[in-house]
């Protein structure tokens, strides 16, 4: 059992957005749940079905049935990544709370590297993909990996910078914040991730990265001509809602 450090938490809330994950949904249930149940702190999982059109809810209200850890929230449609995110992340009742992928792209070990972070008084770490100590395991096809690097340049310029990368599924957060946060967020796709660590930053809270290692789904859904776009477009209403003071008490 790992031994409990000064900001570990009392209780981990896990949020788990699932879209279709049929096919990942109880491993990726029962790799967190064989590693959180070596920790030192309570913990729950949190799956929030969006609208899925195959069997994610029915197999993880099943296994949540026989590993009573936790609970499917179901959405009436497909709503959005942002949507499933925001949604879980505010029923949590953690003190530390963290969302993270449906395929285990970022192993949930890697939560261990969190804490120190947290020692520093950090109110948010990230995983990401961008730091020199990362591992890529298996990469993202030539075309998304170049809309990434086209991305990234556009997201620094119009929204912020001083975070490599903001679209790694693996974010963890403190309780207060992440409801001061999420509380505030309007985009329900994709773009979500930008638009939390914008507010984050606009309120003052301190964001950490940590290295990970990440291993590309090669069956996401991203469509990346048409999403990408949607990102672009979502890129420049954050702008736009910021300077038209849209979002309000920030400070």
């Amino acid at each position: 059992m790992t031994e409990r450090s000064d900001k570990s938490p009392r209780m981990l809330s896990v949020v788990i957005p699932a879209f279709d994950e049929e096919v990942f949904i109880v491993s990726t249930l029962k790799k967190i749940k064989e590693y959180l149940d070596l920790q030192s702190f309570d913990y729950e999982i949190l799956v929030v079905d969006d609208g899925s059109t195959d069997r994610t809810a029915k197999w993880s209200e099943q296994w949540l049935e026989n590993n009573p850890v936790g609970q499917v929230i179901r959405l009436e449609s497909n709503c959005g990544k942002g949507r499933a995110v925001r949604t879980g992340m505010l029923a949590a009742r953690g003190d530390y709370c963290m969302f993270t992928d449906a395929d285990s792209s970022t192993g949930i070990e890697e939560l261990e590297k969190c804490w120190p972070k947290f020692e520093q008084n950090y109110d948010i770490v990230i995983g990401s993909r961008a730091l020199s100590k990362s591992v890529v395991v298996r990469r993202q096809t030539t075309l998304r990996y170049t809309a990434g690097l086209i991305f990234r340049p556009l997201r620094k310029l119009l929204v912020m910078s001083g975070v490599n990368d903001t679209q790694c599924g693996f974010k963890c957060f403190r309780a207060e914040v992440a409801q001061r946060v999420f509380s505030k967020l309007i985009c329900e796709g994709f773009i979500f991730d930008v638009e939390a660590l914008f507010l984050a930053h606009k309120m003052g809270y301190r964001i950490a990265e940590i290295p990970v290692v990440w291993t590309n789904d090669p069956h996401s859904k991203l469509n990346t001509f048409s999403d990408s776009l949607k990102m672009f477009y979502g890129l420049l209403q954050i702008r736009y809602r910021h300077f038209s003071e849209q979002y309000q008490d920030l400070d």
